[in-house]
């Protein structure tokens, strides 16, 4: 098996894992959102650090990296609990579109953050990807659920901004599992004062599908971090859109939900649009920019 092939089976393995997520939120019914995003953090804090004890990792952050560090610990906090938000009150293939908009919301924070250029491929890419995001939000006075499809909106907002300083700690040297559990520890202590504000006590099964949660996200989150290590972004991100197939489906099965014709239009939209991005970088790649900018 070629190390593409693992990273695309791992990547995919991830977007089970954090469609699975989406479905024990759902499941754990009226919780504060603050509540099951502390019990998700919570987990996957416990598993990476028995992962750096086992692997005798450094608890220690560089310098130059401590500053992305904390800002992707704040972008990433907000983007999960807006996504959680979405995740209870929109069809879940809907939540979760809204939140792969990151990968375009990491370009447009990838020319602030890192001086990095946007070419005029990806600009298209970018506005065609929001504009599907619009079908899918349908911003009308009578769209009942505009609140938290804005929220799922702006969580992949969020989720980009923490993508990219995300990137910019592991370039000044900060170990992707240092980063993994100072984010997991940053919302857990985050989330506290909220959870004891309005702290609802879970049942046995509540607390159950929390945990269900917490091991589907670690799941999610060290599958992608695999599968960046088999093989290259430009290479195997498209498959991470599978996760909205499994969330469809896991949708229709689980919540009798079925998007209407507007937001599979803004898939197809969103979907297309990554394809589009995909296809160009990979052949950015292997056909360098000359002086002008052409591709060689």
């Amino acid at each position: 098996m070629s190390s593409r092939t693992k990273g695309a089976l791992c990547i995919i393995g991830s977007a089970l894992c954090f469609a699975g997520m989406s479905v024990f939120v759902r499941l754990a019914g009226e919780l504060p959102t603050f509540e099951k995003a502390f019990f998700r953090n919570f987990v996957a804090a416990v598993i990476v650090f028995i992962i750096i004890r086992r692997e005798r990792i450094p608890l220690r952050i560089e310098k130059d990296g401590r500053l992305w560090v904390l800002l992707r610990c704040v972008f990433g906090t907000a983007g999960l609990l807006l996504n959680f938000y979405a995740i209870d009150r929109l069809a879940l293939a809907d939540a979760n579109m809204l939140n792969k908009l990151s990968p375009f919301f990491a370009i447009v924070f990838s020319y602030f953050l890192l001086k990095e250029k946007i070419r005029p491929v990806q600009a298209a890419a970018v506005c065609g990807a929001f504009a599907g995001a619009l079908l899918i939000i349908k911003p009308s006075g009578a769209n009942l659920q505009l609140l938290p499809a804005v929220g799922g909106f702006l969580g992949g907002m969020g989720a980009g901004a923490a993508y990219t300083c995300l990137r910019k700690a592991s370039q000044r040297g900060v170990r992707s599992q240092i980063i993994v559990l100072c984010f997991s520890c940053f919302s857990c202590l985050f989330t506290i004062p909220f959870i004891l504000a309005d702290f609802v006590m879970p049942t046995w099964r509540q607390l159950l599908l929390l945990i269900l949660c917490g091991v589907c996200g670690a799941g999610g989150q060290f599958s992608i971090t695999a599968a960046y290590t088999f093989a290259p972004a430009r290479e195997i991100s498209v498959y991470d859109y599978t996760q909205v197939i499994f969330s469809a489906a896991l949708g229709f099965f689980l919540f009798d939900q079925l998007p209407d014709v507007w937001s599979f239009l803004g898939y197809a939209l969103i979907i297309g649009m990554a394809i589009v991005n995909f296809v160009y970088n990979n052949r950015i790649y292997s056909h360098p920019p000359d002086e002008k900018g052409a591709p060689t």
